[in-house]
């Protein structure tokens, strides 16, 4: 039998972290199954969901408490299977627009208030070719309860989105477990 974690990881930038991790784990005959993983600002943060057979759990956690001397921040919870039911359908949300406090808190709050779960989120703020202003982007695949309502969400994005003057784009996403490709439609 094989268990599966989530292992949260945060430690100064430098050359080797991912080696690090990849060895701890691969020492333990454990498998490195899905990961996120990215530098921002001076800190390389990341997630990995790793499988690992019942009789080296104790072997993994002694590799990645090894690590921990290194100057990484490690964290490894234990995960349940998921169950997901058909009555949900999944969207990708794509907004741009000059950057400024509240954003996400604000469309966080709408899809919150639909029943939207945020599945993934990716952000990033850049200048502006001409202006040179802070431009906001973000990218989010969301898994809603397909009593919904595709229009009753477009809806209170749309107003919220004059509000906030950013443009929002909503599409139905096909496949729903396909990782996002930051901004495909809205460019900045």
């Amino acid at each position: 039998m094989a268990a599966s974690f989530v292992l949260t990881i945060s430690g100064r930038d430098r050359p080797g972290v991912v080696e690090a991790v990849a060895d701890a784990v691969t020492r333990c005959g454990a498998s490195w199954q899905e990961s996120r993983m990215a530098r921002l600002a001076d800190r390389f943060s990341g997630i990995v969901q790793v499988s690992v057979p019942d009789d080296s759990v104790d072997a993994l956690k002694g590799a990645l408490e090894e690590l921990r001397n290194d100057e990484l921040e490690l964290a490894l919870e234990v995960t349940r299977p998921e169950y997901v039911s058909d009555d949900y359908v999944s969207f990708v949300l794509e907004l741009v627009g000059q950057d400024h406090t509240g954003i996400v808190r604000e469309i966080s709050a709408a899809l919150a208030t639909h029943g939207a779960n945020v599945i993934e989120l990716i952000t990033t703020c850049t200048s502006a070719p001409m202006s040179g202003e802070m431009l906001f982007s973000a990218s989010a695949r969301l898994r809603c309860p397909r009593d919904l309502g595709f229009d009753a969400l477009r809806e209170t994005l749309e107003l919220l989105a004059d509000d906030l003057m950013v443009d929002i784009n909503l599409e139905e996403n096909p496949s729903p477990e396909t990782s996002l490709a930051p901004h495909k439609s809205l460019q900045p």
